[in-house]
């Protein structure tokens, strides 16, 4: 978009300016005149919104509250607090299963086998076609993927859906068949191909999947990081820092950092903060150590969600914590006041607000 002075400011000062805003905001600025109007359909705007935003994690927390009968979805934000979300416009009841620059992987709950890609913060959507015509019976376990990622680029504005799980035959154990299929958006289709593999991730390794490099990234519970590259459909290992602390107690748990891989390892009074400054070569450098003295009574509870180069968001069973790096403070910045039935941790995902299509 070219840059004219209409008014006080030139167009380029003002789309800086406008794109620091929440989405709501924005698109109730489409009423001002023509050019703000046409701004959430323009390319240049779009790129520039989401190059922002992507600066600016939050963690989405489902809340199921022992007095309700429905679920919250509840979105914490560094800089504007706490505010409430709605899925309501995907006419179903769902499960968040991946979350990716801005866009959600959601699962029915009612209708096994049904997926969904949203945006939460324009309410677009899109219903994935079945991966096959039989239902989602042969994953283990319990019939579902024991994998699910999203991968979203934010600069071909294209994504991908993955899942993955070890194929059972009926009243068998796997036999170590790892099934995966690929949604491409862009040709609105699945894509099939099977390995043999041997991993096995703990609910939060399932739920903690990272997309940097063109590569979908999990933590396993056999130490090691196992890669999905989607541009050749193969799967591979990747080792973890090799001062990594492996005594009882100590907790791994993978994130992004500045588009980079990291791990965040916890002690009884440590948390180390790794990043992987070197993809090609695997070369781990310790970015940050935080000492946990001061919240021990919540360490053994506590699992980091998100996190950027000056603050790191952590779930407890009832609390959402803020550590600010640069200062070195630890902040409250959501608590469930009355019971909940799952942990909060049990539910959190890493979030960006960003206005990307899913169609």
């Amino acid at each position: 978009m070219n840059s004219v002075k209409h008014g006080f400011f030139p167009d380029e000062v003002i789309f800086h300016i406008l794109a620091r805003l929440p989405v709501k905001s924005l698109f109730r600025t489409k009423t001002v005149c023509k050019l703000w109007y046409r701004l959430s359909s323009d390319k240049y705007f779009i790129q520039l919104y989401n190059e922002v935003s992507v600066k600016n994690p939050m963690v989405l927390v489902e809340v199921s509250e022992v007095s309700e009968s429905k679920s919250s979805l509840i979105c914490v934000d560094n800089l504007r607090g706490v505010s409430e979300i709605s899925l309501d416009f995907l006419n179903d009841r769902v499960k968040i299963r991946a979350s990716c620059n801005g866009l959600l992987c959601c699962s029915s709950i009612p209708d096994k086998g049904v997926y969904y890609v949203c945006n939460p913060m324009t309410r677009e959507f899109r219903l994935l076609p079945k991966s096959r015509e039989r239902p989602v019976t042969r994953f283990y376990p319990d019939g579902e993927a024991s994998l699910v990622g999203l991968a979203c680029d934010l600069w071909t504005q294209k994504f991908n859906v993955v899942l993955a799980g070890y194929h059972r035959s009926f009243g068998h154990r796997s036999d170590g068949t790892f099934i995966c299929f690929v949604f491409d958006s862009e040709l609105n289709k699945w894509r099939k191909f099977m390995s043999f593999q041997d991993y096995h991730f703990t609910h939060m390794n399932r739920n903690q999947v990272v997309f940097v490099n063109g590569s979908l990234h999990w933590l396993t519970g056999s130490s090691c990081i196992v890669v999905l590259d989607l541009d050749c459909d193969i799967w591979r290992k990747m080792s973890l820092p090799d001062k990594l602390g492996y005594g009882s107690g100590n907790r791994s748990y993978m994130l992004e950092l500045d588009s980079c891989l990291s791990l965040i390892e916890i002690s009884d009074s440590w948390m180390n903060i790794w990043v992987l400054k070197d993809y090609v070569r695997e070369e781990w450098d310790l970015a940050d150590r935080v000492s946990l003295r001061c919240i021990r009574g919540l360490v053994p509870g506590i699992f980091p969600i998100s996190q950027t180069s000056e603050y790191v968001f952590l779930a407890t069973h009832k609390q959402v914590l803020v550590y600010q790096r640069k200062n070195r403070v630890w902040k409250e910045m959501y608590s469930v006041k009355n019971g909940c039935t799952l942990p909060l941790w049990f539910s959190a995902h890493a979030f960006r607000s960003t206005i990307l299509s899913c169609h």
